[in-house]
């Protein structure tokens, strides 16, 4: 009986132990203040509450620039509209995450690197300006990539009928667009109005007119007119400027090139005549130095690219402010109006990777739209678009736009022929124009001598 006895109380003790440790077990205890603050160490894991604010700062990736990190290098000449590109290109960084580096060239210089750059397929000019007049040596060796694809795909955004028809010309060759529509220059005639007045005589309609003027305001130390004659693309443009304003061409109706001609003759000979009322040493002169005899008083007239039209009016670079009127560029009596236009264009690098050429187009259909083209202009820049060139605030700005309005609408962008060979033309005529300039050569054996060099360098 003792020992059950003892049994009965030594098994209570132990349910009653159990009990009270299960009880123990499955009371919650107080969380301490501590466990409150999100954990300082790496050791302690994150539960999912914790990591979600992680989300909520994270970038969306639609935010994400779809060119970020990509880079361009631009090869520009350094024409008026380099200060656009200056002011623009970085608001273009900023907005698509594409680094630009542009390489600002002189005309030669442009032509020389990217001729090395294309032919070496390096690459290393992933976008170009593109002179009017090498279009057809472009589009024939394949240095710049055709548009027309690109140019279809977005054509709900680039507004092309708003480019100016004649502006295509910027880079068209046999239906292909080589290089986009960038700066659009007409060929005008800049004349200072206090001279004119002065004198009696109103600004020439004619080319007859124009030769009148210039030797009636050759007075002593002021000039007539201002010109190109140096040795090489300079007066080989200019010469054709003058050509095209005469009637005549540097082809024939088949299209081969034609430089010796009863017209051809006549013009040259009334371009050396003009040069004897330009001012001394002006068959030396580049295009910068044709600016600065007009830009300093040095001469009452100069026919030229109307992006220049802006500076004459600017005191940091000119001495002639409230002094000069544009008209169009005289063209023979008798004659349908038709207009010298050049410009620049610009291309893509046919050897460039895909995306830096999808990029490129990035910026070109971004610097050609109709809000940067505003922008553009008031920096520098030349217009080629219609709704520019009649917008309020740039007529009031620039009150010579409805001129160049009518210049463009009855452009000639052939004048210059943008075929393959043009440069070799080109480099025929610098040689002898300039010859006969200098007095060594007659106008007919200047180019006499300017044919037989293209047809041996064509052959």
């Amino acid at each position: 009986m003792r020992n059950k006895l003892i049994q009965k109380i030594m098994y209570s003790c132990l349910l009653l132990v159990m009990v009270v440790g299960m009880v123990g077990c499955s009371t919650p205890t107080a969380a301490p203040t501590e466990a409150v603050v999100a954990p300082t160490t790496e050791a302690a894991a994150p539960t999912k509450e914790a990591a979600a604010p992680t989300k909520e700062v994270a970038a969306p990736v639609e935010d994400v620039k779809k060119f970020d990190g990509v880079e361009l290098t631009l090869a520009s000449m350094t024409d008026q509209y380099v200060s656009a590109f200056r002011y623009l290109i970085p608001l273009f960084e900023e907005e698509t995450g594409i680094k630009v580096v542009m390489d600002e060239l002189g005309y030669v210089d442009l032509y020389q690197k990217l001729t090395a750059d294309f032919v070496g397929k390096t690459a290393q000019y992933d976008l170009m300006t593109v002179d009017i007049v090498w279009s057809g040596e472009y589009a024939t060796n394949g240095y710049t990539l055709p548009l027309n694809d690109f140019m279809a795909r977005d054509a709900a955004v680039t507004n092309e009928a708003d480019i100016m028809p004649v502006a295509w010309t910027l880079g068209e060759y046999e239906g292909k667009q080589w290089a986009y529509p960038l700066a659009g220059y007409a060929n005008v005639l800049n004349y200072r109005k206090d001279l004119f007045e002065a004198a009696g005589i109103t600004p020439p309609t004619t080319q007859e007119e124009l030769l009148a003027a210039v030797k009636q305001l050759t007075v002593g130390d002021q000039y007539g007119i201002a010109l190109l004659g140096a040795k090489g693309s300079a007066v080989a443009q200019d010469y054709m400027s003058f050509l095209q304003q005469h009637g005549g061409s540097v082809l024939d109706e088949s299209g081969k090139v034609a430089l010796v001609t009863p017209k051809n003759i006549e013009t040259l000979e009334f371009f050396g005549e003009l040069f004897k009322y330009a001012p001394p040493g002006s068959t030396d002169y580049w295009w910068d130095q044709r600016e600065t005899a007009f830009r300093n008083g040095t001469v009452a007239m100069m026919e030229g690219w109307s992006i220049a039209r802006a500076g004459y009016e600017n005191p940091e670079m000119s001495s002639i402010v409230g002094k000069v009127d544009v008209t169009a560029a005289p063209v023979s009596a008798g004659m349908e109006p038709k207009y010298g236009f050049g410009g620049w264009g610009i291309g893509i690098n046919a050897s460039s990777d895909p995306q830096k050429q999808e990029a490129a187009w990035e910026f070109i259909k971004w610097i050609t739209s109709v809000d940067i083209q505003k922008e553009w202009v008031k920096h520098d820049g030349a217009p080629i678009r219609r709704s520019t060139l009649e917008d309020p605030e740039l007529v009031a700005m620039y009150p010579w736009f409805p001129l160049m309005l009518n210049s463009f609408e009855n452009g000639d962008g052939d004048y210059r022929p943008r075929i393959p060979t043009y440069s070799i033309i080109e480099n025929a005529l610098g040689t002898y124009v300039n010859a006969f300039l200098v007095g060594q050569e007659t106008a007919e054996s200047a180019l006499t001598k300017a044919q037989e060099q293209v047809v041996a360098n064509t052959k």
